[in-house]
């Protein structure tokens, strides 16, 4: 059974971009990122040697990092707002 089934991303997406069909919006993929780099970070814990899942992280973390960046230099009230309600750069 997969861990992100389709109403969550629907959630993940209805709740930090604004409709469940509004996918390309940049609050909500740095959303899923951040969901999917939870899960993939408790999986490692784990797995120590699984150096695969490790390179896929370590890109989504870069991914999301790119994102985050952009929105930082074109929205930085939603930048503020979104680092916030993710509990992300305490």
């Amino acid at each position: 059974m997969p861990y992100l089934t389709i109403e969550k991303k629907a959630n993940i997406f209805a709740n930090h971009g604004g409709k469940a069909t509004n996918t390309g919006s940049i609050e909500g993929q740095v959303a899923l990122l951040t969901e999917r780099i939870n899960h993939i970070s408790n999986h490692l814990k784990i797995n120590k040697k699984d150096f695969s899942s490790q390179r896929g992280l370590m890109m989504m973390v870069g991914q999301r990092k790119r994102l985050l960046s952009y929105l930082s230099k074109h929205n930085l009230t939603g930048y503020r707002a979104l680092i916030e309600k993710l509990g992300l750069r305490k």
